[in-house]
């Protein structure tokens, strides 16, 4: 596994690209997410758009695409009246979106007579128990006594089943804010067998320990011992943390590092609205990624309120003129 992502970086050229904000994307393409599905919610209403943003973000030279099912689970689909089949095949749906980008972008690229893009990665996307609560908990960890490890495993299993078995190249878990559920993750990977090579991102909101005030160390002790976890990073983690995040976490880990951090602004859960902050321009954010790559970052992309501009930026930065070389990944 470990030598699949080795791979997967050298063929980028030494740090392979990560999309930007997805709903973000959506949202400019006129989509309403003001729904507890949040971007996953245009699965059942607007598809067309999903692989559009896909397909902007493999233009703009993402060498990772990731899934539209960061809040889609079956307990939010079973809410809106669904069936357990359609449920499922709504997150079956949202690997096959990514997949079919990436395979008619590719064909397009091998047209033309000087190609230059990698092909792309599919990241099947699995968001935090919080995600699904959209309680604003996500940003804090903050579950309550009553949740355990188990039933977070009880509420990931099916998701995972299912979009492991959909044909990703990758299973992203992201924005994971607590010990207890990357702890539950790393045993389900184990428990499931899963074959798909994963990468488990953390959040953080002061740049030293994750949401719940929990530090990296106590988690990197469980995920370095993990041959399922191939990566581990952070995301939707304010950008000026990140150089400093990177460092920690060479120190304690092995494994390759993907950071992907929002546009600087802050989300709150609670007032479900962006609270203005330290926004970096895309100069600023394409700067700040090359600083991310010679502290040790192997993936390196964006995540809220970034765009496909960012993401053009960022590629250009860290693969320079030779960026793009048409190479199969």
């Amino acid at each position: 596994m470990a030598v699949a992502v080795e791979e997967i970086v050298r063929r980028a050229g030494g740090c392979a690209v990560i999309d930007g904000g997805f709903a973000t994307q959506l949202e400019a393409l006129g989509a309403d997410i003001n729904d507890p599905l949040w971007s996953a919610a245009c699965l059942i209403t607007k598809p067309h758009l999903i692989k559009e943003v896909h397909m902007q973000y493999l233009v703009a030279g993402a060498d990772v695409i990731i899934s539209s099912s960061y809040q889609a689970t079956i307990p939010g689909f079973l809410a809106r009246g669904m069936l357990l089949e359609e449920a499922e095949g709504l997150l079956r749906r949202s690997i096959e979106l990514a997949l079919e980008a990436r395979d008619e972008f590719w064909k397009s690229t091998l047209r033309k007579s000087k190609p230059v893009y990698n092909r792309a990665l599919v990241a099947a996307s699995i968001g935090s128990y919080g995600a699904y609560l959209a309680d604003g908990s996500e940003y804090s960890g903050s579950y309550g006594e009553d949740i355990t490890a188990e039933k977070l495993k009880d509420f990931h299993r099916r998701r995972l089943q299912v979009l492991a078995s959909a044909g990703p190249d990758l299973i992203a878990f992201e924005a994971i804010p607590n010990k207890m559920e990357a702890q539950a993750l790393v045993e389900l990977l184990e428990e499931e067998n899963i074959q798909v090579p994963s990468w488990i991102c953390f959040s953080s909101v002061d740049g030293k320990n994750l949401c719940s005030g929990e530090s990296f160390a106590e988690c990197l002790q469980f995920l370095n011992a993990s041959d399922k976890v191939a990566i581990v990073g952070v995301n939707c983690t304010p950008p000026q943390f990140i150089e400093g995040i990177i460092r920690e976490l060479k120190k304690q880990t092995k494994k390759a590092i993907a950071v992907y951090p929002n546009s600087g602004e802050v989300w709150d859960g609670r007032a479900k609205r962006w609270l203005p902050a330290q926004c970096f321009g895309h100069k600023s954010f394409d700067a700040l990624a090359k600083r991310w790559q010679e502290a040790g970052a192997s993936f390196v992309g964006g995540c809220c309120r970034t765009t496909p501009s960012t993401i053009r930026a960022v590629s250009k930065v860290l693969k320079g003129k030779t960026a793009y070389s048409a190479t199969q990944i």
